[in-house]
């Protein structure tokens, strides 16, 4: 190996170690070099296990970091995640450990998301996560989860097992005489509306899978709506779902707005059509070019 491409690593491995973790474009403004080139020595520098990589991105960049320094990680996390992934983080850095099925159904496909944060550990068939850089001690559980990690595939179907939600209702501990939950019956919250939610994201995951289309993230999650990144012919773009029968302007703002977000176009699908006033709409700026105004 030449002794400037030895030189370049190891100044390349000096920023990291002073700097702390970091992505290719400040690395190569640190050290004088092309965001290209500093990418193939960081690819290099991973192949030969100097450093790791998170599976975290910042915009499309990956981030690079020493062994001992994924505490470091945490400021990538709070500046760069987004949405449900932010608070799942937030969440179970708090907690140190959650089950999962006690959870909101965005959170536990958040969860899944952030791998270099959360870890899956199973106990009597129970899938709970556990804040990376827990320790035993501030591990608050009624038992002593295991530590018998799970691996949780990436490459194979991103979200496979994101969508076996149940619909779960919390029960009352206490048994409530009749007569007393009729005169309590306004107050009962309404049953939440999991699993349609769960329906509609089954849909949306087998039409991507029989389109050849791969889901790289979760964007966004809401009853009726669902934002995706998805990888088509090796391009990354917003995927907008909709859990509607008819999908009107305010459906294009809001996915609009959602690709502005992150910088990607976007596509949108959804159960039902366009309404008729949309779909004229979007026929008749098929062919124009421009609108000018006359002064």
């Amino acid at each position: 190996m030449p002794e400037d491409a030895a030189k370049i690593k190891e100044r390349i491995l000096s920023v990291l170690r002073i700097k702390g973790p970091g992505f290719p474009s400040p690395i190569a403004s640190e050290i004088g070099l092309s965001i290209l080139f500093t990418s193939a020595f960081l690819s290099e520098l991973l192949s030969e296990k100097a450093l790791k990589i998170s599976s975290m991105h910042v915009g499309s960049s990956p981030i690079y970091f020493l062994a001992g320094q994924e505490p470091q990680l945490e400021y990538f996390a709070k500046r760069y995640l987004k949405s449900k992934e932010k608070d799942a983080f937030l969440l179970l850095q708090e907690k140190k450990i959650l089950k999962d099925r006690d959870l909101e159904p965005a959170i536990r496909v958040a969860l899944r998301a952030i791998k270099d944060f959360a870890i899956p550990l199973e106990k009597n068939n129970e899938l709970f996560w556990k804040y990376y850089i827990a320790k035993d001690e501030e591990i608050t559980v009624a038992e002593k989860v295991p530590e018998k990690e799970i691996i949780i595939e990436a490459k194979e179907e991103p979200i496979k097992e994101i969508i076996e939600i149940k619909d779960e209702v919390h029960k009352e501990t206490k048994k409530i005489p009749k007569k007393k939950i009729s005169e309590k019956k306004k107050s009962v919250p309404k049953k939440p509306a999991s699993k349609t939610d769960d329906k509609f994201f089954n849909k949306v995951k087998e039409f991507l899978s029989n389109e050849n289309i791969e889901i790289v993230n979760v964007q966004g999650f809401g009853k009726d709506e669902l934002y995706l990144i998805i990888r088509e012919n090796d391009q990354e773009k917003l995927l907008a779902a909709f859990n509607k029968k008819k999908i009107s302007e305010s459906e294009i703002l809001k996915a609009y707005r959602k690709s502005q977000e992150s910088n990607l176009n976007y596509s949108i699908i959804s159960i039902g059509e366009p309404s008729k006033k949309l779909s004229n709409i979007i026929e008749a700026s098929r062919n124009l070019n421009e609108i000018k105004k006359i002064n």
